[in-house]
């Protein structure tokens, strides 16, 4: 039982009280005396009887005003919250006093040392925390809180060390021991990306309802955090840029310049990707300088060019920076291509150093006939946006629409399904989007497209879906067993098909 007991500040109203605990046989297990004007008492539960008797005769005293009881002593109070603190703190936390001898741990401490809370108890931290000399600092004259990289078993961590100190009446304080926490590396690298990362998330406008979109955008939001080059792979129209943005706003450089430079559209030269033999400050590595540059399409440079871009990712490029002096540009790189890198590294097409050198942190976006889950949401977001656009109220989709849209193979992707909206919301005189309001050629729903000037024979079209099938399938069964097995052939056709088409770990990213 505990009692809170509101009162003025007289001289003896503490031991009053006390007396009336000893007249009823009380035994008193803690009492506190705050200077707010409160005594806490705490001791066994009473009989009832006696209860009754004890709350009126201590109200009856001099200078109390009120007496009630109360759920908890605020030491418990204390004393329970920073138990939990402590416990569901992932960092090893150590509390010693002023000798150098741990008297409190965590359990993070525990679970890493693989130790019991006993045998911890009472034993020098110094054997367990190697690089700092405790008992030298709890003796020196001044202590003041440090920061200092110690081993702890056996790894790098960074300690915060903090006194202790308890207040006197005087207003001076006496040492009491120390507190101790610990970070390990990693732990400090995940605080700081934490605290540089976009507030928003960067990747919430790629629909990912999809199985494969979900593992995409997970992958990227790591891929993202690092600093190393990424490449992503994908059909004309998946959003290979949309996603490249979200990388960029996801990481570190947010804040700085993003840079998109489109080679296929646009016809490269040296000097506006790197300046010309008299400056390169006006180059989109200047441009980009502190961000991203995103080279959309990249399978499209030249020779010449390749060679440059490789020779820049080697060695650097120098721009002016605000004060005019001359540094290395630093310059995040993300690029993307619909093409086969590495078929066009086998055609000699391609620079096999830079695309080793590019294809560090690879992402494969999938077609949207492979995300079929996405359709509808992302149908459902262009109709919104294109209806506040154009001044309408957004239609409703009938199950016609529906259907049609989920079984079109959608050859031009995500960019094809917004156009085609877009189209149908500009004419749409109705309430109600219908099957009969999507215009799209016709196409066979099937996973394979072949354009109306397909150009080849049949048993060209047969290889080049051959290859294609096996090239998705090749990074998950890598092995030709595991390929023949899932294909239904034998190891040695499966085995002489990666060799006539050139499948192999080094032309396919496993």
């Amino acid at each position: 039982m505990r009692l809170e007991i509101s009162c003025q500040d007289r001289l003896g109203i503490t031991q009053d009280v006390l007396d009336i605990l000893v007249k009823y046989n009380i035994d008193l297990e803690g009492i506190e005396i705050h200077s707010a004007g409160k005594i806490f008492l705490s001791f066994p539960n009473i009989e009832f009887s006696e209860f009754q008797h004890l709350m009126p005769e201590i109200r009856k005293l001099s200078g109390v005003d009120d007496v009630k009881t109360t759920p908890f002593m605020p030491i418990e109070r204390e004393r329970n919250q920073l138990t939990a603190i402590l416990e569901t703190l992932p960092d090893p936390v150590f509390s010693i006093d002023t000798k150098g001898k741990i008297i409190m741990t965590n359990d993070a401490v525990l679970s890493s040392l693989e130790i019991s809370d006993e045998a911890l108890m009472g034993t020098e931290i110094g054997e367990y925390v190697k690089g700092f000399n405790f008992t030298k600092w709890l003796d020196s004259k001044k202590i003041d809180p440090q920061s200092q990289k110690v081993k702890f078993i056996e790894q790098d961590y960074l300690a915060d060390i903090f006194p202790v100190f308890v207040p006197e009446a005087n207003k001076s304080e006496i040492l009491a021991g120390a507190v101790i926490m610990l970070k390990s590396e990693i732990r400090l690298s995940q605080q700081f990306t934490v605290f540089h990362q976009a507030p928003d998330d960067s990747f919430q406008h790629m629909h990912a309802n999809s199985s494969a979109m979900k593992k995409v955008v997970r992958e990227a939001k790591k891929l993202a955090e690092s600093e190393g080059t990424i490449l992503i792979f994908g059909e004309s129209g998946t959003g290979k840029e949309l996603l490249a943005r979200s990388c960029h706003n996801a990481s570190r450089r947010a804040e700085h310049p993003y840079i998109r430079y489109n080679c296929h559209l646009e016809q490269p030269n040296d000097n506006e990707l790197f300046g010309n033999e008299h400056s390169t400050d006006n180059s989109l590595f200047a441009k980009a300088n502190g961000g991203t540059l995103y080279l959309d399409e990249i399978a499209n440079l030249n020779e010449s060019l390749q060679r440059k871009l490789l020779k820049v990712i080697q060695e650097g490029i120098e721009v002016s920076n605000a004060e005019g002096e001359r540094t290395a540009a630093d310059v995040r790189l993300v690029v993307s291509t619909q093409h086969d890198l590495g078929q066009l590294v086998e055609d000699g097409k391609f620079n096999e150093e830079l695309y080793y050198r590019l294809n560090v942190l690879p992402l494969v976006l999938p077609a949207l006939r492979d995300r079929k889950q996405d359709i509808i949401p992302l149908a459902e977001t262009f109709i919104k946006q294109h209806s506040t656009k154009l001044g309408k109220r957004p239609a409703k989709l009938s199950k016609s629409c529906v259907d049609f849209l989920m079984s079109y193979p959608w050859p031009g992707n995500v960019r094809q399904l917004d156009n085609a909206l877009y189209r149908a919301i500009s004419i749409l005189e109705g309430k109600e989007l219908n099957k009969e309001n999507i215009q799209l050629p016709s196409c066979a729903t099937t996973v394979s497209y072949v354009s109306d000037d397909f150009e080849g024979t049949l048993d060209d079209e047969v290889k080049r879906f051959e290859k294609d099938l096996l090239r998705r399938l090749y990074p998950s069964y890598p092995s030709t067993r595991q390929l023949a097995k899932k294909l239904g052939l034998s190891h040695t056709a499966i085995a002489n098909k990666l060799r006539e088409y050139g499948i192999n770990r080094k032309t396919v990213k496993i």
